[in-house]
């Protein structure tokens, strides 16, 4: 997942339960009217104007077709999920930028980042004996490698070893690479997907996320 530097701490918002059926669609109401169908959202909440950092991940049948986020708080909230919708939309390098045609299959997922905390280790052994598959995301940084993983990623790579390797991978190292020079920060998330925020008996296309 490609993600922006900042600077800074996530703080609190809003109550976690009713989170998400704020910012799921001030992110799709950003994404729709980018495509020329404006949609309206909720953008008034006080939390909104608090300090935060997110990702926002598309999806489409279960498949990525744009993640882009920031790591740590930088800018209020709502600027935040906004223009990472944007950027996931339009400029994940991975993937062409997203048409009107496709919006009605895309998925949207938000994550809301906690503060980083800078990980303590003597090894990468010790290191990895710290992280919790499925809790933690992970910053990997050596010189100016740098890469990320959210902890979503654990679904699809549950082992610590293989999740650390393709961490580095993704960073532009080898999976065996290991130096002194190795900094990791781990974070957790709240996250929330618009299938799991729809009625039972609303209609989904697409009832699978990674």
């Amino acid at each position: 997942m490609t993600h922006s530097h900042s600077k800074g701490h996530t703080k609190g918002h809003g109550a976690p339960a009713t989170q998400g059926h704020t910012l799921l669609p001030i992110a799709r109401a950003t994404i729709s009217t980018a495509l020329g169908r404006p949609l309206e959202a909720p953008e008034q909440a006080l939390w909104l104007q608090e300090s935060g950092a997110c990702f926002v991940t598309l999806t489409q049948r279960g498949q990525l077709r744009g993640c882009i986020g920031t790591l740590e708080a930088r800018r209020s909230l709502l600027a935040d999920v906004k223009a990472n919708a944007l950027a996931a939309a339009f400029a994940d390098p991975r993937f062409s930028p997203l048409v009107a045609a496709e919006l009605e299959h895309t998925e949207i997922e938000v994550s809301l980042l906690s503060a980083m905390q800078a990980m303590q280790f003597e090894s990468e052994a010790h290191a990895l004996a710290q992280l919790q598959p499925g809790v933690d995301g992970v910053v990997f940084e050596f010189a100016h490698y740098r890469s990320t993983f959210l902890p979503q990623v654990w679904e699809q790579l549950p082992s610590v070893p293989e999740f650390m390797a393709h961490l580095k991978h993704k960073a532009g190292l080898p999976p065996g690479f290991w130096a002194t020079g190795v900094r990791l920060q781990r974070y957790s998330v709240s996250k929330w997907k618009e299938t799991d925020l729809r009625p039972a008996t609303a209609k989904a296309p697409n009832q699978e996320n990674l």
